[in-house]
């Protein structure tokens, strides 16, 4: 049985570059990503996030011409969970995409929290490029 995936997007007013810049750089993930946590730090040759579960190493994509910002989360003792991130150029614009994959044991109403804070974090992401013109 396959997962269940919502695709989760915002309109972002800045240029793709930009925005781009940005969001690929892991010290700004805080900034919006609340998920990420409040307490992301470099540690050798990964990144490791504070979280309300315990530490996780987080892998990040290397920057790229694509747009893309996969990163994977590694919690002890738990799956790997894969973020699937991407920025696409449209015109003047950035569409940021999120695809929210369901973990496996994940109730109806986990799944849904969950989609609640990834569009709460697009949302903080879209503030951060358009009104305070970051990047």
């Amino acid at each position: 049985m396959s997962q269940q995936v919502r695709h989760l997007s915002v309109s972002i007013a800045a240029p793709f570059e930009r925005a781009y810049a940005f969001a690929r750089q892991p010290d700004n993930f805080p900034r919006w990503a609340a998920g990420m946590s409040t307490a992301l730090h470099h540690d050798g040759d990964h990144w490791v996030a504070d979280t309300p579960q315990g530490q996780a190493v987080v892998l990040f994509t290397p920057p790229n011409d694509f747009g893309i910002l996969d990163h994977h989360v590694q919690l002890a003792g738990q799956d790997d969970i894969y973020i699937s991130l991407r920025m696409i150029a449209h015109g003047t614009g950035t569409e940021v995409i999120f695809t929210l994959l369901r973990q496996p044991a994940m109730d109806d109403a986990a799944f849904e929290a969950d989609a609640q804070a990834v569009i709460a974090d697009l949302h903080r992401l879209k503030a951060l490029l358009e009104d305070e013109g970051v990047g």
